[in-house]
């Protein structure tokens, strides 16, 4: 029997092949171009192949890319201490290669917390329906979704899993084993749905109520998605303890990281945690010249102002097609369309591709788009002229 397909079944891409990118555009190996409205899953931040980032990773290649963290590697500590600097509840930062891995650290930094505090009987972490962590063990535990976990055994104890906004169930549910609360600011697989200020307030209070520890989960909305350098700095008091990142501050390099305070990072010592590729030289190039751009004044102000205007021409669109569309969600240039009938958005992410727009899909029967941080009204205005024939379509 001739063999096929050698790779896992775990994806069904479409028969497109891309073979090179420029900004927000991808080109395939036939010479069609197509619209990035989705840029990776919100990972290409500053668009496909950005000079800046291609030129600083490329000159890291001819020195060196591979130390593992046996020797110090500078570009660490440089790239610490910009982060550390730009947030100010910050001291301690841990990089790892993705989002899941960051994850993972962020809650045994908690764990590992309260045992350094001596109370070893905490370690539940609390977490909320429609949230995504990532893919391994700890991280489906984490989030709860029957459907990430069924087939992969029992559930690990110490993970608590509450409805969405259920404020009474939460406070039931903090108690004397609870390590930590872990959140996003923004929910990207569950919907693209904002948590209010008052509710990351809240659950500062509540953490320092309970001595418990305050987790966000920003991989996916943060590096100056929304128009901050990180989601919670819209909310004045909602500072985390630990913050897990990755996605857009790599700009397409695999990169992420743990943000902690002094406080929250102080008991994880040599020999609790360690990466054999983490924050590897070509990383840390790469990093860098992400951060220079997206943390400077100018193109967070060009964030909040692009997304300002594509969120005013959504809502256009929702006021023209209002049998199709139910509400318009996110923050910043993480945006959804809620769409009324179940399978909708599968079906508009399909004829959008059709047209040569990609775009992505999420939880709640959202139509989800997160396209590079770099576009410009261009870009928006093909994207509506693209969203308004594909919903035409769907209205036949």
């Amino acid at each position: 029997m001739a063999k096929g397909n050698h790779l896992f079944d775990c994806y069904n891409p479409p028969d497109i092949t891309f073979e090179r990118g420029e900004g927000a555009y991808l080109y395939t190996d036939k010479g069609e171009r197509y619209l990035d409205f989705i840029a990776g899953i919100a990972v290409n931040s500053l668009g496909h192949a950005p000079k800046d980032v291609t030129d600083a990773v490329t000159e890291q290649m001819g020195r060196v890319w591979h130390l593992s963290n046996m020797f110090k590697v500078p570009g660490q500590i440089e790239l610490s201490k910009r982060y550390c600097d730009a947030l100010p509840w910050a001291d301690k930062v841990f990089f790892q290669n993705s989002g899941t891995e960051s994850l993972e650290l962020a809650m045994k930094t908690a764990r590992r917390y309260q045992y350094g505090e001596g109370r070893p009987e905490r370690v539940d972490i609390i977490g909320f329906g429609g949230a995504f962590h990532g893919r391994s063990f700890a991280a489906i535990n984490a989030a709860g979704n029957p459907k990430y976990l069924e087939g992969f055994g029992p559930r690990l104890p110490g993970f608590i899993n509450l409805p969405f906004g259920d404020h009474d169930a939460l406070k039931e549910a903090v108690g004397p084993t609870t390590a930590a609360i872990l959140v996003e600011p923004v929910q990207g697989e569950g919907g693209v749905r904002a948590l209010p200020p008052e509710c990351l307030r809240g659950l500062r209070e509540l953490c320092d109520e309970n001595d418990a520890l305050l987790i966000y989960d920003e991989v996916q909305c943060g590096a100056s998605r929304t128009g901050q350098l990180f989601a919670h700095q819209w909310v004045e008091g909602g500072e985390p303890d630990i913050m897990a990142v990755a996605k857009g501050v790599g700009g397409g390099f695999p990169l992420g990281a743990v943000i902690a305070s002094e406080e929250a990072a102080k008991h994880m010592v040599p020999g609790t945690h360690g990466t054999t590729y983490g924050g590897n030289p070509l990383a840390m190039a790469a990093g860098m010249a992400v951060f220079d751009r997206i943390s400077q004044p100018e193109f967070l102000e060009h964030v909040r102002d692009i997304s300002n205007k594509f969120r005013q021409a959504l809502a256009g669109l929702k006021d023209e097609f209002p049998d199709l569309i139910e509400d318009v969600r996110g923050k910043g240039l993480l945006i959804g369309l809620k769409m009324r009938v179940d399978g909708d958005n599968l079906k508009a992410k399909t004829i959008a591709l059709n047209h040569k727009l990609m775009v992505g899909t999420a939880g709640n029967n959202v139509l989800r788009m997160a396209p590079p941080l770099v576009i410009g009204e261009v870009e928006v205005r093909e994207a509506m002229e693209t969203l308004r024939v594909v919903l035409r379509e769907m209205s036949e």
